[in-house]
């Protein structure tokens, strides 16, 4: 079975909670290790595993959590020029994106299309790309194909479809590595 190991960026409580709850619904036989905020990793870290399943909000008008959106700590802004030079080829990433469809229209969930490139152009290959019906916005660099580039979940407007939406995900990318 292979490795997967859970890493989130952000400042704020609703990444976090959404990878606890990933972790508990996978179970520790799948994932040993607790989820790591990404201000504590670095690229070894996540070298180390076979899986990734890494998560992200979307702040602002587009921006990735970090110091520079007012953030406290660093976060995946800080992290991704570390890439530069890694080679994640032969590595799995899943991407789970928060996101305000409502509030941010242009740019929902552009976090995770930025992770998803970032971690592309380091040989990555990626699993979980999901639908975009049930979603209204104009815009999002997470889009590709009428799919996102992972699971996209709106806490502000869309809540109760949130655990649908979790579990119909993990079902589907779980296979990846049995």
């Amino acid at each position: 079975m292979a490795k997967v190991g859970i890493f989130f960026g952000t400042d704020a409580g609703n990444t976090r909670k959404i990878a606890k709850q990933i972790a508990k619904q996978l179970g520790e036989a799948v994932v040993a290790d607790k989820p790591v905020n990404i201000r504590n990793a670095t690229v070894e870290d996540l070298l180390a595993y076979d899986v990734l399943i890494l998560g992200s909000p979307t702040y602002g008008d587009g921006e990735l959590p970090g110091l520079s959106c007012g953030n406290q700590t660093e976060g995946w802004e800080e992290f991704l020029p570390t890439l530069a030079g890694a080679d994640f080829s032969g590595k799995t990433i899943a991407l789970y994106g928060l996101g305000d469809q409502e509030g941010y229209p242009d740019n929902f969930v552009d976090a995770i299309g930025m992770i998803y490139d970032a971690f592309g152009d380091c040989g990555a290959k990626f699993i979980g790309f999901t639908h975009n019906e049930g979603y209204t916005f104009n815009r999002s660099k997470a889009l590709m194909d009428d799919k996102f580039v992972g699971l996209v979940l709106d806490e502000d407007n869309q809540k109760a479809l949130t655990e649908m939406r979790l579990n119909d995900w993990l079902s589907e990318i779980s296979s990846a590595w049995k």
